[in-house]
């Protein structure tokens, strides 16, 4: 049984790997191989977002950890995990954002597009970018479809079971909320 920060999840290694598409190094379309349930549960652990985090942002990210963790065993449950992982995310960017978009336009959409536009994000903050290339601000803005707030949408309004897990959102998302508290981050590492 692997070691996690869930001790209650004790997962079992399977006959079948889990193969995950999954963004790797010069490859956005690349796929992950999982034969172990040890290297599962660490792939997952390694997503988490900073420890200096808000704990409320923490736990809804860690519902996210829990969900794509619980995938060993029903992969399906991987698309419950990305909305959770979206809503710590919308969570996240309500919290630093949320007062400086005026009520009537705050919407997730909004605030995402707030992050670019007057935060200053850019592909190339973006670490999961940096390391295998390609672009995620456009997910933010709208240029790219489905954004992240449209498959929010998609997920909580349709069936969240439906479909495929989208490769590295749980990546995305983690390295999207590790930006929006960097300013608190820095401070609390000054404390």
């Amino acid at each position: 049984m692997p070691k996690t920060d869930r001790p209650h999840i004790a997962l079992t290694d399977r006959e079948e790997a889990v193969l995950l598409a999954w963004p790797t190094p010069g490859n956005l379309g690349g796929f992950v191989q999982f034969e172990r349930a040890a290297d599962w549960c660490n792939f997952v652990e390694r997503l988490g977002i900073d420890e200096r985090i808000p704990d409320i942002v923490r736990a809804k990210f860690a519902r996210a950890q829990t969900l794509y963790m619980l995938g060993w065993v029903d992969f399906s449950v991987v698309k419950a995990g990305e909305l959770a992982a979206l809503i710590a995310l919308e969570l996240a960017v309500m919290d630093r954002y949320g007062a400086r978009v005026s009520k009537g336009k705050r919407s997730f959409a909004a605030l995402l597009k707030y992050m670019v536009e007057s935060d200053g994000l850019t592909n190339a903050q973006i670490p999961m970018v940096t390391r295998c290339g390609g672009t995620a601000v456009g997910q933010l803005t709208g240029e790219t479809r489905p954004t992240l707030a449209e498959r929010r949408n998609t997920l909580a309004h349709g069936d969240p079971f439906e479909g495929l897990p989208t490769g590295g959102l749980l990546e995305l998302v983690r390295d999207l909320i590790n930006f929006a508290y960097r300013d608190h981050i820095a401070e609390a590492a000054n404390r």
